[in-house]
């Protein structure tokens, strides 16, 4: 969990984090979460989020932050996570006591203690179930920017209804990531805004309203439980009481609606239309504006978190910066700046030559291995010369992105 605080001029006034695995050691976590024993479910102690927000704030407070200073407050959380307020919630986070760290006074509140998230790969049955009740998966993406992908909201849903109905039936409110940690700053509960929102499988991109064939393929009486969505950029109204009487926050800081951590980063990064970013990461994550998008069957269509009328496209690419180290281990002697040299020492479009590099089963498309071209389109197995297996393997990646975000309809201006 991290903070950062900004004045009018945009500079960086505070900053600082909790660590889960070494800060909050009582939940036993790895990276943050617990992988269970079928290896396809993976998700969060919810009350570890609670806990290490008491814990940000309580050192800010005694490094002498003054809190009476902010005038506004948002955040961005992991996208696709969900967390499950027990009926009878809404009251006790409204009337939290200012003596109690709050993750005391919320440690009866949720019906799912351990919080599904976005590495969570368990529900492919309810993926398949998903697509098949609205008509194939096509038609899923042209609703809701993206096919049934088993992280998505709905899906987790959908699970947690058919092995724990009563569960489900105690749950009063659903919340994303997002919106929990808005709604723990607003008092009550906060809707989710239409960017988070669409990495759901069941928000209407296009109408920014729930998708009724959806909810109903998920879950009964889902709508009620998952309030109405509203734009990444709206004023949700002032700060719980709770902060103003433990911390000092004025009782005139607005809270913002929170978004997830993809849409805030285009925000961050102040794209436009037109604009293109890539994030070289263990796995490539591109992400662009977008006015007039074409959902297909891989990649994600999002509500544009600055522009509620306009939207923003994402895809992920698993073979990002793992098989850049492979092939410069392989051919630069483990070397950034011999794989460099021999990259200058290639002509651009490589003479013809060029590589696509799946050393894991990759998201976009879905294939594996390793596959080589030459100049005359014939399939290369062994190898090509090193200098050339470099710029064959930056030309082929670059290449898939801009052709997988034409495909979104991402347009390249002249």
């Amino acid at each position: 969990l991290k903070v950062i605080a900004i004045d009018e001029q945009l500079r960086v006034i505070y900053e600082d984090s909790v660590h889960f695995d070494k800060d909050l050691p009582e939940f036993k976590t790895q990276g943050g979460v617990y992988i269970h024993s079928d290896r396809l479910t993976v998700t969060s102690p919810v009350l570890m989020w609670v806990k290490a927000l008491d814990m940000i704030l309580a050192k800010m407070k005694s490094s002498g932050f003054n809190f009476s200073q902010i005038r506004a407050l948002s955040g961005a959380g992991q996208q696709h996570g969900s967390v499950y307020w027990k009926k009878g919630s809404i009251q006790i986070l409204g009337n939290a006591s200012s003596d109690l760290p709050l993750h005391q006074s919320l440690k009866g509140c949720f019906s799912v203690s351990n919080s599904p998230i976005w590495m969570d790969s368990s529900t492919g049955s309810q993926c398949r179930a998903l697509e098949k009740a609205v008509g194939g998966a096509q038609h899923l993406a042209s609703v809701t920017g993206s096919r049934a992908y088993e992280r998505f909201t709905g899906n987790q849903i959908a699970k947690i209804y058919s092995q724990n109905p009563e569960v489900y039936k105690e749950t009063e409110r659903i919340s994303l990531v997002s919106s929990f940690a808005a709604s723990l700053f607003l008092g009550t509960y906060a809707p989710i805004d239409y960017s988070d929102g669409s990495g759901m499988n069941l928000l209407q991109i296009w109408e920014k309203a729930w998708s009724k064939p959806c909810l109903d393929a998920c879950a009964p009486g889902l709508e009620e439980r998952l309030g109405c969505p509203v734009p990444s950029h709206s004023i949700l109204g002032p700060i719980s009481p709770y902060y103003s009487q433990r911390y000092g926050f004025s009782p005139d800081c607005k809270i913002v609606a929170f978004t997830g951590d993809n849409p805030a980063s285009l925000a961050g990064m102040r794209l436009q239309e037109g604009d293109i970013a890539i994030s070289l990461g263990t796995s490539d994550t591109l992400f662009l504006w977008i006015q007039e998008p074409t959902p297909a069957l891989e990649g994600h269509i999002l509500c544009n978190p600055v522009d509620s009328q306009t939207y923003m496209a994402l895809l992920c690419f698993k073979n990002g910066s793992l098989m850049r180290e492979k092939i410069r281990d392989d051919c630069a002697s483990g070397s950034w700046d011999e794989f460099s040299k021999a990259l200058s020492s290639t002509v651009a479009g490589n003479s013809g030559n060029l590589g696509f590099y799946f050393d894991v089963m990759e998201i976009t498309p879905e294939a594996v291995g390793i596959h080589r071209f030459n100049r005359d389109n014939q399939k290369v197995v062994s190898s090509f010369p090193k200098q050339v297996e470099i710029r064959a393997l930056i030309e082929g990646q670059f290449m898939a992105k801009r052709i997988h975000a034409e495909k979104l309809g991402y347009k390249v201006c002249k």
